[in-house]
């Protein structure tokens, strides 16, 4: 079989490189299974790999592996919205937003964070408490949008219920916490939140939020024995 000059055809341990232009159909009678392999040479065409993600994955660099969260609300938009200041701001990002319905906030917990020296000096453990304060901030960051009808001046956390904690996170975690409205009494201003915060893929700590927004301060009169079920 005669092939043009321009055309590279080659047997290489049961490997098959087709031509830059046409395609000959070729007899085979070796191995049924192909190995075909990632070449680029001058003037050849580009040979498809069934292993080229893993050779991707090898040749990135860890550092550009992995893209960064999105940006939904940076800090000064949560500092516009959160009343919350130093050192009890826990939320550094906001990467998803459903207008009252739920936000998705992260926490970048470090060794700076000013809780570390005294919890514990050898073994650096976000308190559990802390944990649940940036989850209810999350929560603030729902509550306190037109759509539910709240505001910095009448933001409450008005109680916790069914918390558990499930691992302990440590300086250098990025805490993902999402909070979810699934129920909301207008009348009264309350609201019930579902909060789950995970470390990558392992959940951390969950519960259950009341929030409570009300124009009279005078709520609290009742909010100790109001439930929502």
């Amino acid at each position: 079989m005669a092939l043009a000059s321009n055309s590279l055809v080659s047997f290489i341990h049961g490997s098959l490189s087709q031509p830059t232009r046409h395609f000959h159909p070729l007899p085979f009678s070796g191995s049924p299974s192909l190995s075909l392999k990632l070449a680029r040479r001058s003037n050849s065409p580009l040979l498809c790999s069934l292993d080229a993600s893993n050779s991707t994955d090898k040749e990135t660099p860890i550092e550009t592996r992995f893209p960064a969260y999105p940006t939904v609300m940076d800090i000064n938009k949560i500092r516009e919205v959160l009343p919350h200041r130093f050192p009890f701001l826990l939320v550094d990002r906001v990467i998803e937003y459903n207008p009252g319905v739920s936000a998705v906030g992260i926490k970048n917990v470090t060794i700076n964070d000013n809780f570390f020296p005294g919890h514990f000096p050898e073994r650096p453990i976000m308190p559990g408490v802390l944990m649940v304060e940036a989850m209810a901030q999350v929560g603030g960051l729902v509550m306190l949008q037109p759509e539910v009808g709240g505001s910095r001046e009448n933001f409450f956390f008005a109680g916790v219920d069914k918390v558990r904690f499930r691992k302990p996170v440590i300086a250098g975690d990025t805490l993902v916490m999402r909070m979810t409205l699934i129920k909301l009494q207008k009348r009264f201003g309350i609201a019930k939140m579902e909060g789950k915060a995970y470390v990558g893929s392992d959940l951390v700590c969950e519960g259950e939020f009341l929030m409570a927004t009300d124009k009279e301060k005078g709520f609290l009169k009742f909010n100790l024995s109001f439930h929502v079920d």
